[in-house]
C-alpha cells in the first residue's frame, strides 16, 4: 500500500500558491461590502460631474449589483481558459503566467478614484475575477497532483482555509479603524497584489507537477526530480509505477475537450455530480451571506455602529470551520450543506419573529455563522478536490472548466439577482438556499462515494462499477430492447467489474 509522507516544500508550496491565488478569492467576495456606501458615492459624484444628474436609487443599486457580480463574470472567463492553459503552460506555469492580471486589476481599481472613472472599478474587478477563475481551478489541480493518496486530503484543504483568510482580512481590513475610511476604499482594493508579487517572486523555484511532467510530457526523469523535492525521505518507485498505470490506461486518448467529456457514457456519474456539486456551492447562499452581510446583519436590526464587528466575528468562525478537514469527502460535504441548510431556514425564521420577539435578530446572527462555518467545513473546498480526484489526466482539465464555469455562472446569478430577490421575497428568499442545500447533500449521500485514499485509478473503478451496475439494471428491466447491447464485448467487461 503506498503510504507516503511530504516535504516541508510540499507544504510550502500548498501554503504559497493559496496565499498568492486562492486567498484573493475569498478577498474579492468580501472587500466590497465594508465600502459599499462610499463606493456608491462615489459613482453618484461621477455620474453628477459628468451629466449634471443625480441617479436614482434603482439606478444605483443596478451599478452596484454590477460592480459585485461581475467579479462572477470575470471568473466565468477564466474558468473557460483552463484547459488550454494548463496543457500548454502546465499547472505551476499558469499559476505564475496569470499573476500579471492581478497587477492590471490593482492599478485599475487603486487609481480609480483620483481618476473619477466607476468604469476602472468595474474593469478591475472583472480582471481580478479571470485570475480568480484560473486559480479556483489550476491550484487545486495543481496541489492535488503532488500529493500522494493518503495525504491529498490535507493538501486539498490548504486552498480552502486561504479563502475563508482572505474572507476574514477584507473583513478585518474594511473595520473604520484601518481601511473602513471614505479616502481609503481605492487602497482596499488594490491590495490583492501584495501578496501575489510575493507568490511570483519564490514560486519559479518550485517544480512543476510530477504528474503533468509525466502522463502529459513523457519527461521521467523531470518527474524524478520533481517526487524527489516533494517527498520526504521515502521509495518514490511505486508512486511512479502508479502514475505510469494510469498512462498506460490513457495511452490511445489524448486530453479531452469539453464537448467530448460530456459525450463520454464511461464518466457521466462524474459529470453530473461535478454538476451538481459546483452549482449547489455557489447556489447554497453563501455569496449573498459574503456580498451583503452588512445588509443582511442591518435587516436583522444589528445596531449600525456594531454591524463590521459583527461581520469580522463570522470571518473568525469561517477560518475556524476550514480547519475542520480530518473526515472524509462525504461527511464534509454532506454536513456542510445540511448545516447550511437548517440555518438558511432558520434565517427565515428569526427574520420574520423579530417583529415582536426581538431576541431573534441574535438568532440571525447566529445562523448566519452557522451558513459560514458550515460552508469552510466542507463546500468551500471540497467541490474542487473532488474534481481532480473524480477524473483521470485526461479528463480533469475539461472537468475543471465544466464545474468551475457552473460554479462561477452561479456566483453571478447569485451576486446580481439577490438584491432583488431580498427585496420581493423579504425574508422567504433564504428558503430558496435552504432548499439547494438540502437537495445537494441528499445527492451526494446517495450517489457519490468515499475518495479519500484512493488512487485516481481506483476512483474512476469505483464509479465504472456504479456506472456497469445501473446499467445492468436497466437492461434487466427491459432485456429485448438492450439485448444486443448487453451481449457487446464492452458489456461483458463491465459485467465482470461489476461482479
Amino acid at each position: 500500500m503506498l503510504s507516503v509522507s511530504l516535504s516541508m516544500l510540499s507544504v510550502s508550496l500548498s501554503f504559497l500558491t493559496s496565499f498568492g491565488s486562492s486567498m484573493l478569492y475569498g478577498y474579492n467576495l468580501a472587500v466590497v461590502n465594508s465600502p459599499a456606501a462610499y463606493i456608491k458615492n462615489f459613482y453618484n459624484r461621477s455620474v453628477v460631474s459628468r451629466n449634471g444628474t443625480i441617479m436614482d436609487e434603482e439606478s444605483l443599486t443596478l451599478m452596484y449589483s454590477l460592480t459585485v457580480s461581475i467579479f462572477a463574470i470575470g471568473g466565468l472567463v477564466g474558468s473557460l481558459m483552463v484547459g488550454v492553459l494548463v496543457t500548454r503552460f502546465g499547472r505551476k506555469g499558469t499559476v505564475v503566467n496569470t499573476s500579471v492580471l492581478v497587477f492590471v486589476a490593482s492599478v485599475l481599481m487603486g487609481f480609480s478614484k483620483v481618476c473619477g472613472s466607476p468604469e476602472m472599478v468595474i474593469v478591475g474587478r472583472f480582471i481580478t475575477g479571470i485570475h480568480s477563475g484560473i486559480s479556483l481551478s489550476v491550484v487545486p489541480m495543481y496541489l492535488g497532483e503532488i500529493a500522494p493518496k493518503n495525504l491529498r486530503g490535507f493538501l486539498g484543504l490548504v486552498p480552502s482555509i486561504f479563502i475563508c483568510v482572505g474572507v476574514f482580512s477584507a473583513q478585518l481590513l474594511g473595520l473604520h479603524e484601518l481601511l473602513g475610511k471614505e479616502e481609503h476604499w481605492p487602497l482596499l482594493l488594490s491590495l490583492v497584489a501584495v501578496p501575489t508579487f510575493i507568490q511570483l517572486m519564490l514560486l519559479p523555484w518550485f517544480p512543476e507537477s510530477p504528474r503533468y511532467l509525466l502522463i502529459e510530457k513523457h519527461n521521467v526523469h523531470a518527474t524524478i526530480t520533481a517526487l524527489k523535492w516533494y517527498r520526504s525521505k521515502c521509495n518514490i518507485q511505486e508512486e511512479i509505477e502508479e502514475m505510469q498505470e494510469e498512462q498506460r490506461s490513457l495511452s490511445s486518448s489524448d486530453t479531452l475537450s469539453v464537448w467530448q467529456l460530456l459525450l463520454d457514457k464511461s464518466v457521466r456519474w462524474q459529470v453530473l455530480s461535478v454538476v451538481v456539486i459546483n452549482i449547489g456551492m455557489q447556489l447554497s447562499g453563501i455569496d449573498a451571506i459574503w456580498f451583503y452581510t452588512n445588509d443582511i446583519f442591518e435587516n436583522a436590526g444589528i445596531p449600525a455602529g456594531e454591524i463590521q464587528y459583527t461581520t469580522v466575528g463570522t470571518g473568525a468562525i469561517e477560518i475556524i470551520g476550514g480547519l475542520i478537514g480530518k473526515l472524509g469527502r462525504r461527511p464534509l460535504v454532506i454536513g456542510g450543506f445540511t448545516i447550511m441548510g437548517v440555518c438558511c431556514a432558520g434565517i427565515t425564521l428569526s427574520l420574520i419573529l423579530q417583529v415582536s420577539l426581538p431576541f431573534m435578530r441574535y438568532i440571525s446572527v447566529t445562523c448566519v455563522v452557522g451558513i459560514i462555518a458550515g460552508f469552510c467545513i466542507g463546500p468551500a473546498g471540497v467541490p474542487f478536490l473532488m474534481t481532480a480526484e473524480l477524473f483521470k489526466q485526461s479528463h480533469r482539465p475539461a472537468a475543471y472548466i465544466v464545474g468551475g464555469s457552473l460554479n462561477w455562472i452561479s456566483n453571478f446569478t447569485v451576486g446580481f439577482v439577490f438584491p432583488f430577490l431580498q427585496m420581493s421575497a423579504g425574508a422567504y428568499c433564504y428558503l430558496v438556499f435552504a432548499a439547494v442545500c438540502c437537495a445537494v447533500a441528499t445527492y451526494v449521500y446517495a450517489f457519490i462515494p468515499e475518495t479519500k485514499n484512493k488512487t485516481f485509478v481506483e476512483i474512476s473503478r469505483m464509479f465504472s462499477k456504479k456506472e456497469a451496475v445501473l446499467e445492468t439494471q436497466a437492461v434487466m428491466q427491459n432485456p429485448d430492447a438492450n439485448r444486443k447491447e448487453l451481449e457487446s464485448p464492452e458489456w461483458v467487461s463491465f459485467a465482470m467489474i461489476a461482479g
